[in-house]
């Protein structure tokens, strides 16, 4: 008998997306649809624009004095959006 390389759905579906070159543009998805719930809903409320460009993560904010108090909080806010999407894809974050 042939011994088959199984792999499940998820492992296919991954394997997928990654030859095709769509794993990155969909985690980025995923980790920007994660700042919400992150963040919270004080710190969303003031969220004016949510992107990502060169593994930084932009996010424009209307308050001041919450830009200033984020900014001191980035690397924690980087380790928990990349644990929220399971992969690292941001490296910082640039509040504006």
């Amino acid at each position: 008998m042939f011994k088959r390389d199984v792999l499940s759905v998820k492992d296919l579906i991954l394997r997928n997306l990654r030859v095709q070159g769509l794993e990155t543009p969909l985690l980025q998805k995923r980790l920007i649809e994660a700042w919400p719930a992150v963040a919270g809903l004080q710190v969303q409320r003031y969220t004016l624009n949510v992107y990502i460009s060169n593994q930084t993560l932009y996010v424009h904010l209307s308050s001041p004095a919450l830009r200033a108090d984020l900014s001191m909080r980035r690397q924690e806010f980087v380790n928990r959006l990349n644990a929220a999407v399971g992969a690292q894809v941001i490296a910082d974050i640039r509040f504006n």
